[in-house]
């Protein structure tokens, strides 16, 4: 059984896809309001911050994949993330799992620097730092041999469906609503982002690939890394109009933040927005060469056509 910690967001959605599409059918989805994805999942509710429940929702697994996510909040990542990758890390253990943890990037340097697997941890901000902790949990339980695992890394979303991003939110939301986007800091900056159902082919990939594990993955993304000004000149064709784009400054968050919990806890993400940020998917790439990486046009294509669906429905 493969089964899937936090698996009603984008990710684990899509990832329940794939396993059943190449893998198993034999798939657990576990939340604390856990739905089917596939017809032949089965279902278990768990609250994974209780050690217990989390041991039972991880027996008669062979494989576990944390994707779980909470709100961008702070205080919530402190209190929460690394207590229930905790519970889960001993729950793969004592029942002899493999782990599979989908993590992000919020530990690199928000600098100009190419990302790359061995890149130092130097986060900025307190999300930052639970991931850090997280992330070297993880690598450190597979240090001592007491824990098959494999790390798989994501930089920015985009993509369809339930995608929640910095891009969706500021760019296809306002395409779909017919406002003007919003592009934080620089329009000339290079950007790595990844479409989210590859985000969870790659993953269910490594995980069925048993020399893979031990080790840290970047997940493939398309190489041409656009600016945010190049990337709207794209959509701009696929949408057959002319997309217009502000750039929002820095300090205008900075006054957000005093009067909006959300802009708050997104401050210390701005960095990143200052700088090319490039990410190195080569490992994956020489490793996985027959894997087919969604280029942006596809992706845009395929966010354009949901919408007009969307819309269709609702009249």
């Amino acid at each position: 059984m493969q089964t899937i910690l936090g698996a009603n967001g984008q990710i684990g959605e899509e990832l329940a896809r794939e396993l059943k599409r190449n893998f198993t059918s034999d798939i657990r989805i576990v939340s604390r309001k856990p739905q089917k994805i596939n017809n032949t999942d089965e279902v278990f509710p768990a609250d994974l911050s209780i050690r217990e429940e989390a041991i039972l929702a991880v027996k008669g697994s062979e494989i576990a994949y944390f994707t779980l996510g909470l709100p961008a909040s702070a205080d919530l990542w402190e209190q929460q993330f690394p207590l229930i990758l905790r519970n889960v890390i001993d729950a793969c253990k004592i029942h002899g799992a493999k782990l599979v943890f989908f993590d992000n990037t919020y530990m690199y340097p928000q600098d100009g620097r190419v990302l790359r697997e061995d890149t130092v941890f130097h986060p900025v901000g307190r999300k930052g730092v639970v991931r850090k902790e997280m992330a070297e949990m993880v690598l450190k339980e597979m240090q001592a041999g007491e824990l098959e695992a494999v790390i798989c890394r994501a930089p920015e979303f985009y993509g369809p469906g339930k995608t929640q991003s910095i891009t969706n939110t500021l760019i296809f939301n306002n395409i779909e609503t017919e406002k003007r986007l919003k592009v934080p800091l620089s329009a000339a900056k290079k950007r790595s982002l990844i479409w989210t159902p590859d985000a969870s082919r790659a993953t269910a990939l490594i995980g069925n690939t048993p020399d893979a594990f031990g080790q840290t993955w970047h997940l493939p993304v398309d190489e041409s890394r656009p600016t945010y000004k190049e990337f709207i000149t794209l959509a701009s064709e696929v949408y057959g109009k002319e997309l217009k784009y502000f750039i929002i400054p820095e300090w205008v968050f900075s006054i957000g933040a005093l009067f909006n919990k959300s802009v708050k806890e997104l401050l210390e993400l701005l960095p990143r927005y200052k700088h090319d940020n490039i990410f190195d998917d080569s490992k994956f790439r020489k490793r996985f060469p027959d894997f087919t990486v969604t280029w942006y046009r596809q992706g845009i294509e395929q966010i354009r056509h949901e919408q007009l669906s969307s819309r269709k429905e609702n009249h």
